[in-house]
């Protein structure tokens, strides 16, 4: 049964992510693959973000600006220790977040970010002794990278998955991520 909502869920982001491409309004600025660890766990990510636009830049001087974009994500998590045994898990966790960029303003070059969203896994985390009680999560993260003339992007990226107290247990999970992106 897992195998199967994994299936609908990447099915559905494919569907959402072909209208998006084809509809101008809404059209896809960029692809990510992301893999990262932690906690015995490791996470498969695949990315569609949104530029907000020149009007929303926050700060601007130097050749330099604050702006941002919409990360919409669909990530299946591997968990080594499931329910605290040697046998595995998996979990599909499907994620919007808005995203804060220190860049360049043509884009190129080194960049920081920082984004807090929300994510929706499709059952509970347990694993390596660290429970997440709600299906809710609030997922932040900080990182760094560089995106080469190309439109290449590479980075590294800090995240933390929560839900902020909403319910216990609430232990927490950190990630360690990877990122390839690129720029269309």
């Amino acid at each position: 049964m897992t195998k199967l909502k994994s299936l609908v869920a990447k099915i559905a982001f494919a569907g959402v992510a072909a209208i998006a491409v084809q509809s101008p309004s809404y059209a896809i600025d960029g692809m990510s693959l992301e893999y990262g660890t932690g906690n015995s766990t490791q996470l498969v990510r695949l990315g569609a973000q949104f530029n907000w636009g020149p009007n929303w830049n926050f700060w601007q001087s130097n050749g330099t600006h604050i702006g941002g974009y919409w990360d919409l994500s669909l990530a299946n998590w591997r968990m080594n220790h499931y329910n605290n045994t040697n046998d595995s898990g998996n979990l599909v966790d499907l994620g919007l977040t808005p995203v804060l960029r220190f860049q360049r303003d043509d884009g190129k070059g080194f960049y920081g970010e920082a984004g807090i969203g929300v994510h929706l896994f499709s059952k509970l985390y347990r694993n390596n002794d660290k429970v997440l009680s709600t299906a809710f999560q609030f997922g932040d993260h900080i990182g760094a990278g560089y995106v080469f003339s190309n439109g290449l992007d590479l980075g590294i990226r800090l995240q933390h998955f929560s839900n902020g107290g909403i319910k216990q247990p609430n232990g927490g999970v950190n990630f360690a991520v990877a990122r390839v992106a690129y720029k269309f």
